[in-house]
């Protein structure tokens, strides 16, 4: 399963971004392809968060069209929304505590344990995740 982090979300909808263009094309391939694609729910969150804030540098929208873009990636048949299962707060705690991960590094611990507890691959553009033990991560931006 291909999970996808939120700055790869964020990239791909923010045509001021420098990563534009190679996050859209990734991201729609992705979408159009077989594999099972897996948006963690707090990644569909800070999308929603950061596209919407007018505080933030970059493209900013409406609420309703941020809404839009998640309505329209979900879909996709091969999409769906990852959420804690029951082993979340023992992969999460393990994650928080084996990758040194608090303060603002926990929202990465928590995308790091849905990605492990679904057997997926995090696709992200943020190296921080390389803290995490037994996580598989790759950044699309850079292959």
């Amino acid at each position: 399963m291909i999970v996808v982090d939120a700055n790869l979300l964020i990239y791909s909808y923010d045509a001021k971004s420098t990563d534009h263009k190679k996050s859209a094309a990734w991201l729609e391939a992705a979408l159009s392809g077989k594999e099972a694609v897996g948006l963690p729910w707090p990644c569909i969150c800070a999308f929603v968060q950061v596209v919407t804030n007018r505080r933030l540098a970059g493209m900013r929208v409406a609420l309703d069209a941020a809404l839009g873009a998640v309505e329209e990636w979900l879909q996709s048949p091969n999409v769906q929304i990852l959420v804690p299962g029951e082993r979340h707060w023992s992969v999460f705690r393990r994650m928080v505590v084996e990758g040194q991960a608090p303060g603002a590094l926990v929202s990465d611990a928590e995308i790091a344990a849905l990605t492990i507890e679904y057997g997926g691959v995090l696709h992200t553009a943020d190296r921080d995740f390389a803290r995490f033990p037994g996580l598989r991560w790759v950044n699309p931006l850079n292959v």
